[in-house]
């Protein structure tokens, strides 16, 4: 299967899907952090027309989650085009989609997610809700519910990597990615 991993840096969900044997790239303007010739550095945008069975992506959630929401009034015009860039992934001519991001105004803007996941109920001790919109793809089923309700990436104290750790996906969920989707 051709998958694309959209928006994602840290390679997390590209080495999962990688491991099951499939053809995946990551996407993000950004270099991965494992430097993978499996990962292009360009606008998602200028790729979503290649022949892809799957994306699952993660847009930038700086003006989406309720993290931020303090400073939305402020805000509106890259809300609006933070906004506009999550329609754009929804709909593309993909057929299995996957959109991630924390609770925030997808759900108020444009709808509800179909899921909301956390951290514990894929083998990490750790609270983090993170919703999934997706089209043509089932649930995910939790695969290792662990003890342990930390709340880690919460409480991460201010440096110049906090948004980095913060938006990087979880193994476990994107083990469980590849297991049920791919």
């Amino acid at each position: 299967m051709n998958v694309l991993i959209a928006c994602e840096y840290s390679g997390e969900v590209r080495r999962a899907f990688e491991k099951k044997g499939h053809n995946v790239k990551s996407c993000d303007i950004i270099p991965s952090d494992d430097n993978s010739k499996n990962h292009l550095i360009c606008d998602v945008k200028d790729i979503l027309d290649q022949s892809w069975d799957l994306m699952i992506a993660f847009p930038p959630c700086t003006f989406l989650c309720v993290s931020g929401a303090r400073w939305f009034k402020d805000r509106i015009p890259q809300q609006l085009e933070a906004l506009e860039f999550v329609k754009l992934l929804m709909n593309v001519n993909i057929e299995k989609i996957a959109i991630e991001n924390p609770i925030g105004v997808i759900s108020t803007k444009i709808r509800k997610p179909n899921q909301i996941i956390q951290p514990w109920q894929f083998g990490h001790g750790e609270t983090k809700a993170t919703c999934l919109w997706l089209k043509n793809l089932p649930n995910l089923i939790p695969s290792n519910i662990v003890e342990g309700r930390e709340q880690r990436i919460h409480n991460l104290a201010p440096s110049k990597t906090r948004s980095k750790e913060r938006s990087k996906t979880f193994r476990g969920i994107a083990e469980a990615m590849a297991d049920q989707w791919g």
